[in-house]
């Protein structure tokens, strides 16, 4: 049978993977009676609330007796490690855009590194039912994408077409009847090359994802490159240097059909696979034949741009509302994460029972706190930080910075401009994008944006749209204005009252409501002034037996602001943590004695 690869690529919400659903559907892969979850490949419960994909998933369908591999990738930019290796596992690429949005920098971001890899990709105009869809305008955006990445003339003529993926049509032109997605499976088959292989050679293939499954282990997902793989064939497994990582047999071999992973005796060269029965293989590295020494070509992965570091919980409430609790079990849990996650980097902390966590950005760094929390894990981290480095060639410190796209009604371009240039942001584009919105391009130091996501939504009104992307280092762009106000913090354990917050209300904004567990050093609320502010948040009302003449008055308590994971992450300043366990988030102070606060606090102003 005939095989196509291709990955579907393009900005986060563009409608890629309810796009697959549909492709699904209509090869015949469901039976007409089979129940299947709305947006089927974000199986993940992470995926599945949030609403976007996380890991890249495999599957496949057959279309007129050709087999094509779709590998549904993720959208944004901080799990760009895993659109980079699944791009050397396919020969063309789907290019899906937002009739509305048009071109953002994470269509840039996998656009560039599609076309570095020399594919030609189809460009689909997603969303064209939407009300205000500008599609012929879109067309125009994406072929100007095309022309600023260096496309060739090859590429730049790009087949197109128009497609709403939730009603499951796509077509050349607008006016035809919308029927079907035939239209886009007859242009991959036709557009797309099959793989250019050598079925003769010795078998080799490059693991590009690496996931666990309690019954197989370690199962690791790449392109058969060259030969055919046979159920319980020896291999070695070579790193890119060709030294040897270890020898053993493939015990289990598994193709993609439909949604399932089946298991198969054989597999041939330009199929992409799953196999299983390999304890050490990971990411990159080549699984071949014993004959072959010399490892293939593994596509290097852009560096971490953000560190966090990863504590164990030794709060007074350590221990309780967890499983896993010991920095044991936190670095094996870690370590594993690093085995099939190549954008993340860990390294053990200078300080005791800490380690340093590198990543993409928040985000990815966020998902995986949140999958820890789930697992039963209790964690303390740290404010993250950006990696910053020495230029060779000058000697002078850089760091990372982003090329930032945001698109906001006009009344609040002024607010942002302010806010991204006190971040030292500097503005590169201001154009007008339609009903009253204006889009804004600007280059910011990554740690400019640390903390601005919710700010830039209260000033926003909750209708801008912010889009980031890891554009290179430059040089260190000075001192950051950080947070301004300073913090309540509780002076004593025990559960906070209703009498008591009422009455530290007046104070500032409380991040707490009557009733929670509280501990002397954990951060309540977010003092009015600049200062910090030691309170007691369990003092309850004093009782008498003398009858007071009028009746109390209602205690009505302003609800508490409550952060998620991220917003906690960015809110919190140097001598701060985050305390992660299953069942809370709270905030706290690095040294929660007040008098070794504040002497650690008056050694940094000296220091400073």
């Amino acid at each position: 049978m005939e095989i196509r690869n291709i990955a579907i690529i393009a900005h986060v919400d563009h409608g890629k993977t309810t796009l697959v659903d549909q492709m699904l559907k209509q090869s015949g892969t469901f039976r007409d009676n089979q129940q299947v979850a709305e947006r089927a490949m974000d199986s993940n419960d992470l995926e599945r609330e949030r609403g976007i994909t996380i890991l890249a998933k495999c599957t496949s369908v057959v279309w007129n007796d050709v087999r094509i591999n779709i590998i549904d990738t993720p959208g944004h930019a901080d799990f760009g490690g895993e659109v980079e290796r699944i791009l050397s596992m396919v020969d063309g690429a789907v290019v899906l855009v937002d009739a509305a949005e048009g071109a953002l920098p994470q269509t840039k971001f996998v656009v560039a590194k599609a076309l570095k890899r020399g594919l030609r990709p189809i460009v689909v105009v997603n969303k064209v039912d939407r009300s205000d869809a500008r599609p012929d305008e879109v067309h125009n955006e994406v072929f100007d994408l095309f022309a600023a990445q260096g496309a060739n003339d090859e590429q730049l003529d790009f087949p197109m077409l128009y497609a709403s993926g939730r009603n499951g049509w796509a077509d050349y032109n607008l006016e035809n009847p919308k029927q079907d997605l035939s239209a886009l499976f007859e242009l991959i088959i036709k557009h797309v090359p099959a793989p250019k292989v050598d079925q003769n050679a010795p078998f080799a293939m490059v693991a590009s994802i690496l996931e666990y499954d309690n019954f197989l282990g370690r199962v690791l997902t790449g392109r058969v490159e060259q030969g055919t793989a046979k159920l319980n064939m020896p291999v070695r497994v070579l790193r890119s240097d060709n030294s040897v990582v270890e020898t053993g047999r493939l015990t289990k071999l598994l193709a993609f059909r439909g949604l399932e992973r089946v298991p198969v005796d054989e597999v041939q060269a330009g199929d992409i696979v799953a196999v299983a029965g390999l304890s050490d293989a990971t990411v990159s590295e080549t699984i071949a034949s014993p004959e072959i020494t010399e490892a293939l070509h593994a596509t290097p992965v852009d560096p971490p741009t953000l560190s966090m570091t990863f504590r164990i919980n030794d709060g007074p409430l350590g221990g309780r509302e967890g499983k896993k609790v010991t920095s044991r079990q936190i670095r094996e849990r870690l370590f594993r994460e690093v085995e099939g996650n190549v954008a993340i980097r860990v390294t053990d902390s200078p300080e005791s029972e800490a380690f340093e966590v590198a990543g993409r950005g928040e985000l990815q760094l966020g998902v995986l706190i949140e999958t820890m929390r789930r697992e039963g894990f209790e964690l303390t981290i740290g404010r993250p930080k950006v990696l910053t480095r020495i230029n060779e060639e000058t000697g002078e410190k850089e760091e990372p910075y982003e090329e930032v796209l945001i698109d906001v009604d006009e009344p609040y371009s002024g607010v942002v401009v302010e806010k991204m240039s006190l971040r030292k942001g500097v503005m590169q584009d201001m154009s007008p994008s339609g009903g009253d919105k204006v889009r804004i391009t600007f280059s910011i130091p990554s740690r400019g944006l640390i903390g601005y996501h919710s700010e830039f939504l209260t000033d926003t009104r909750g209708t801008g749209i912010i889009n980031r992307l890891f554009s290179g280092y430059a040089p260190w762009a000075g001192p950051i204005a950080g947070r301004r106000n300073g913090s309540l913090i509780s002076a004593e354990d025990g559960v906070a009252v209703q009498y008591s917050l009422f009455s530290l209300q007046d104070r500032g904004v409380l991040f707490i409501g009557a009733g929670e567990k509280v501990y002397s050093g954990m951060i309540i609320g977010e003092h009015s002034r600049e200062n910090d502010l030691d309170v007691n948040p369990i003092r309850e009302k004093k009782l008498t037996n003398i009858r007071a003449a009028g009746k109390d008055e209602a205690l009505l308590l302003t609800p508490p602001r409550k952060m998620s994971l991220e917003q906690a992450i960015a809110y919190i300043e140097e001598d701060e943590l985050v305390e992660v366990t299953p069942s809370a988030i709270r905030i706290r102070k690095f040294y929660l004695d007040p008098h070794e606060r504040k002497r650690h606090t008056r050694q940094r102003s000296e220091q400073s």
